[in-house]
């Protein structure tokens, strides 16, 4: 399988805008309450968001492509733009989505292995993310990848407030 990473800029925002929203709602569109699902795909999912993110130093975005399609996307961040720990030796795995349709083909493992090289590259200690505690599937994912449990964390899809637990795997 020929995978590849490249950082996104501003002038892949609209791709960027378009594959989020895409991911996301192949994701949890159907686990949620529509009228909060849609008011959270307009809050964080739209140009101003991603365009103010992509200006982010101690934050970026990667596409993933499988020969010259892309497949999936990931987000990092780093000291202070990461959402709670902000920890200097700690790197957060924000975002990480591959589109249904390349799902099942190993493209997420893949792309965490990439995410801790880069960690690892920058001489983090560790790399924590949120993952949806009804998320059964992602959060075997993470356990299977040296992740362990350590917190929790509100996150809102629109009004709804839902709970995330926090993972981190040691490098």
């Amino acid at each position: 399988m020929e995978l590849h990473v490249t950082l996104c800029s501003k002038k892949d925002l609209d791709t960027l805008v378009q594959l989020g929203k895409r991911t996301f709602i192949e994701a949890f569109k159907e686990k949620n309450n529509p009228d909060d699902f849609n008011e959270y795909l307009e809050t964080a999912f739209n140009r101003e968001v991603y365009s103010r993110e992509l200006e982010e130093r101690l934050t970026s975005y990667f596409f993933i492509y499988k020969s010259a399609v892309i497949v999936g996307y990931f987000k990092v961040n780093q000291g202070e733009s990461q959402t709670d720990i902000k920890d200097d030796n700690a790197m957060e795995l924000e975002r990480i989505y591959v589109l249904r349709k390349f799902q099942g083909l190993g493209i997420g493992k893949w792309i965490l292995n990439q995410v801790m090289e880069m960690a690892r590259a920058k001489n983090k200690r560790y790399l924590w993310l949120g993952v949806w505690e009804y998320n059964g599937k992602a959060i075997e994912f993470y356990l299977r990848h040296g992740f362990v449990k350590f917190g929790t964390h509100p996150y809102y899809i629109g009004k709804d407030k839902q709970t995330d637990w926090l993972m981190k795997c040691e490098l």
